[in-house]
């Protein structure tokens, strides 16, 4: 018997949300994200739709056998071909279940069916029956339910569920609903539809009007047990429910919702940052769960607060969505709690009166810099032995890359008194650039981040490059600009390379 407050956690982000322009992937592509995604455990992946094209079969074939612990569902029009295909690509899953789905309202009878209700009715009916004759497990959608004349679309249910199907989804399919009608309609669902108790309801949001997530937790009260949804809220048009949203929402406020989800949370972000990856599509800095600033601090008196007691301006634990921490971000904004925090955390103990001192100083560099970063403040605190230092200087850079071209990079450096020169390939020009530098410092130097940006506007905007080194347990991060990405990236690598000497210097004159 299911948990009556438990609610199952479809992803569709390698369906729904693999239709945003540019985010296809390859199979091994889509292999990766639904492993990811077990690893998350949502319940249902709907993995493609089979009769779409080869690759798509050959993915929800592939995902069917390879991954283990989630339903594996494949779609499927309400028509008798592409039903056939995705019992076919399912056939040898241990957990399969096929989505059939027909448009229900007048808009799509008339504007795209072309078909009367009893025509559609019977298309359904047939298209479950079909579906049952490959797997038990079969969910049908009245495509545009929010816009569907209630009685019709209640009809439409009672008999698809006669048919066998085991879940029946209440799509808002262009994001029209509001969240009291939307609640308000799956409450109308269970009471009027007969049989509705012999499947589980769920929705499919999208957001159009920015209420994806909001409908989807407004059914869910309604009586709703199943949530369809993306990684990163990704898909056709403004996209999709966001699983993030809908997940952490629940957790964080059981008390409101009472309803538990099976998602290790603490997969998250791991999950969000590799199909941001894979799609080529980034999240946006200020995302609720996933973004960059999600979690981070600039305000004085927020980081004040957080610093004491974290849920004075945090209202969920980083790490409860895989992240190490917060994240202070001193700027102009910053106090000198923020100030004296991170200094602590880096070592150094000040009294009130150095404190003060030091804090006039970081302000005037806040001012001319949009974010103080540690090597900053190690120089501001540490006085002669941590004044910028040149040892390393970038004289040359050439690269070759292209198509069918192995990329390489040839950098001329000064390192010292000395000048050396070094030649290297790589995966892409700057990996070619990285490792001619490297070879050129004969260190160990590991890249533990790259993020690159444009800082001025047009096709010869400034790129600004930052490039965050680790060298055994010392982390610098070092920032280079050019309207040249290569030469940018190269400059970056250098300037962390100097930090990386000051630091050494800091540390040998604090063992004197």
């Amino acid at each position: 018997m299911t948990d009556a407050n438990h609610v199952f956690i479809f992803d569709t982000t390698l369906r729904d949300a693999e239709q945003t322009p540019g985010a296809s992937l390859n199979v091994a592509e889509k292999l990766e994200v639904a492993q990811q995604l077990a690893r998350l455990k949502v319940d249902i992946i709907e993995a493609g739709f089979p009769v779409s094209s080869n690759e798509d079969f050959e993915a929800v074939r592939r995902i069917g056998q390879e991954v283990e612990g989630p339903v594996i569902c494949g779609l499927a029009r309400a028509v008798a071909k592409d039903i056939d295909r995705a019992g076919e690509a399912l056939k040898d899953a241990p957990n399969p279940r096929i989505h059939t789905f027909v448009g229900t309202s007048e808009i799509h009878l008339k504007g795209q069916m072309r078909k009367g209700q009893e025509e559609v009715l019977k298309m359904a009916v047939a298209a479950v029956e079909q579906a049952k004759s490959y797997c038990d497990d079969v969910e049908f959608s009245p495509m545009d339910a929010a816009r569907t004349d209630p009685g019709y679309l209640f009809e439409v249910i009672e008999a698809t569920i006669a048919a066998g199907a085991t879940t029946i989804n209440i799509p808002d399919t262009v994001g029209y609903a509001v969240p009291e009608e939307f609640g308000a309609l799956i409450e109308q669902i269970i009471a009027k539809v007969p049989n509705s108790d012999q499947a589980i309801i769920s929705v499919h949001c999208h957001d159009d009007l920015g209420m994806a997530v909001i409908n989807t937790l407004a059914a869910i009260k309604g009586g709703a047990r199943q949530a369809e949804c993306t990684i990163n809220g990704l898909g056709e048009r403004a996209g999709n429910a966001s699983l993030e949203e809908i997940v952490m929402a629940l957790k964080t406020r059981q008390d409101h919702f009472g309803y538990t989800t099976d998602v290790v949370s603490q997969e998250i972000i791991s999950t969000s940052r590799l199909v941001s990856r894979l799609m080529g599509i980034a999240v946006q800095p200020n995302k609720a769960i996933v973004g960059a600033n999600a979690f981070a601090h600039s305000s004085g008196i927020h980081q004040d607060g957080v610093i004491k007691q974290r849920n004075t301006f945090e209202i969920m634990e980083p790490k409860d969505v895989g992240l190490d921490d917060t994240e202070i971000v001193l700027t102009a904004r910053s106090g000198r709690a923020a100030l004296r925090h991170r200094l602590q955390v880096l070592g150094h103990e000040l009294e009130q009166e150095e404190l003060n001192r030091v804090y006039e100083i970081f302000v005037e560099l806040a001012d001319k810099k949009k974010e103080v970063f540690d090597e900053d403040l190690i120089e501001i605190v540490g006085g002669e032995p941590g004044e910028p230092t040149d040892h390393y200087e970038l004289q040359y850079l050439h690269s070759v890359s292209g198509t069918g071209t192995v990329p390489t990079a040839t950098v001329r450096l000064r390192i010292g008194d000395q000048t050396v020169q070094e030649s290297a390939w790589g995966d892409g020009p700057v990996d070619a650039a990285y490792a001619a530098i490297c070879q050129a410092c004969g260190t160990d130097i590991r890249v533990e981040n790259y993020a690159i940006r444009a800082i001025t506007s047009g096709s010869q905007a400034l790129g600004e490059v930052t490039v965050h080194l680790s060298r055994a347990e010392e982390k610098v991060r070092g920032r280079g600009v050019s309207t040249d990405i290569i030469e940018a990236s190269a400059k970056a690598y250098v300037d962390a390379l100097n930090r990386l000497v000051l630091k050494s210097v800091k540390e040998e004159h604090q063992t004197v």
